[in-house]
């Protein structure tokens, strides 16, 4: 395969002062990228502001030889990211890479958490993302090329104990992804997901640290460079860490078509074992494709014409 390259390419990457997004940003001005590294500067929990770390990761890459802008734009408000948007287009004059990293925590049982420190996790991590790709969306597709990534994690898709505000906020990146992969498309713009496990201010206080020098930043990158080069796939979630890539899919079992007296709770009680089945489960490309699935199941457990017969 030839050498994956973003010669005259212009990325924006969130979050991009330490870690993940620093990382992101190196690996993509390496091989050609302009980079526009953007940080607000705050701690994990999202206090504070400081404009210092996107500057140096910006530096570092001009001292490599290669083309990079510091913004300290907070990208929960839409008014800063325009401004960044602005000043990326003055200065690169396109943009055809957004890569959502930025993020915080604030980890407490569901029962102990306030509604403050909910809302401020979804905020910057899916409000920030949508902020971000809102502003350059666009753009995107008036140019007929984007490539978009968020930054979805395990606690999103699997779960994790104390992680309600980020789980909830790293699972919505899911249904933001699917959609907007469909509308893209056609213009060219492909959006995936990067599901990342990493050594990083986020995670340094819960993983061994024989686990975090496995699981550094510099692992994840290249699955990130993958996700938005010129033959990126699109609505994929890629799971990477220490090297390791996975993809992960969400299938639909075959399932079940009741009726009569089985069409009661009792009787979804009663095949519960048949509708959670894995044999014979597929994935669903569109929300009307399992609107199709259950008619068709419908009617033929009733003994009519399939109104539909591509599933």
């Amino acid at each position: 395969m030839s050498e994956i390259r973003f010669d005259g390419r212009v990325a924006i990457v969130t979050g991009a002062g330490v870690g993940l997004g620093r990382a992101h940003a190196l690996g993509l001005a390496a091989r050609g990228a302009s980079v526009v590294v953007n940080d607000l500067g705050a701690g994990t929990d999202g206090s504070g502001t400081s404009s210092e770390a996107a500057r140096a990761v910006a530096h570092e890459i001009r001292q490599s030889g290669g083309r990079a802008i510091a913004n300290g734009a907070d990208v929960t408000n839409p008014d800063q990211v325009q401004a960044m948007v602005d000043e990326t287009l003055a200065e690169f004059g396109h943009v055809d890479i957004l890569v959502n990293n930025a993020g915080i925590l604030r980890d407490k049982t569901f029962a102990k958490q306030t509604l403050a420190d909910f809302q401020k996790v979804v905020d910057v991590h899916l409000m920030g993302s949508v902020n971000c790709t809102h502003a350059l969306w666009r753009h995107m597709i008036e140019r007929g090329y984007g490539r978009i990534v968020f930054t979805t994690s395990a606690s999103g898709l699997y779960g994790n104990f104390g992680q309600s505000n980020y789980g909830a906020a790293k699972a919505a990146m899911l249904g933001l992804m699917n959609v907007l992969a469909q509308e893209g498309g056609r213009k060219n713009i492909r959006v995936n997901m990067l599901a990342p496990t990493a050594a990083t201010r986020m995670t340094e206080d819960l993983l061994p640290p024989e686990t975090l020098d496995l699981l550094q930043p510099e692992t994840i990158t290249p699955g990130l460079l993958a996700l938005v080069c010129d033959d990126a796939p699109s609505r994929m979630i890629l799971g990477a860490g220490a090297g390791c890539f996975s993809e992960t899919r969400i299938y639909e079992t075959a399932g079940v078509a009741l009726q009569g007296d089985d069409l009661t709770p009792e009787g979804v009680m009663a095949h519960m074992a048949q509708i959670r089945d894995p044999q014979g489960q597929q994935e669903m490309p569109g929300a009307f494709n399992q609107t199709r699935k259950y008619a068709r199941m419908a009617a033929q457990a009733r003994g009519l014409p399939a109104p539909w017969e591509d599933l």
